[in-house]
């Protein structure tokens, strides 16, 4: 019998429950599960901003979550070239990228090669975007209250 090595990428910046789920199920359907955590850099150029929280810190989340064998640092923008860096045979994704060109691109490219796609249901009302959304505007609006305040404080006798 092969051993069934997975790898699961992903940015997990701020890491949430949508991670914990891929990184989870991942596990339960290979013998050896290895983490992609994409590096800042490979962030900024592919979504076009940096990581909330820095490589080294993420990396070191999910080495310590106790459901991967091995977190490296995923530098390469081509999953293929990954793939010939450090070897799998499953690749896991998010089902949001099913059906899509990427995703179809992804599924081509590793069937060449002995690698199984296998998807997971994406957790739509957690993610990163929504996070960070959600603390940009709670820092706005704490940002305004402070604005709104100030002149008040000011006028404080010490």
């Amino acid at each position: 019998m092969t051993k069934r090595i997975g790898y699961a990428a992903g940015a997990f910046d701020l890491f949430h429950v949508g991670h914990l789920n891929l990184l989870r199920q991942a596990k339960a359907h290979c013998d050896y599960l290895i983490a992609g955590v994409v590096a800042d850099d490979l962030l900024i150029a592919t979504k076009g901003r940096a990581p909330v929280i820095p490589l080294a810190e993420r990396l070191e989340i999910v080495r310590n979550i106790g459901l991967v064998d091995e977190a490296v640092e995923e530098f390469l923008p081509n999953k293929l070239d990954t793939w010939r860096q450090t070897p799998f045979n499953i690749f896991f994704k998010g089902d949001d990228w099913k059906g899509t060109f990427k995703g179809l691109t992804l599924e081509r490219d590793f069937a060449e090669v002995g690698v199984k796609v296998v998807y997971f249901p994406y957790t739509v009302h957690t993610s990163s975007t929504i996070l960070r959304t959600a603390l940009h505007q709670m820092n706005s609006s704490e940002e305004s209250f402070r604005i709104q305040t100030v002149p008040w404080v000011k006028n404080l006798k010490r």
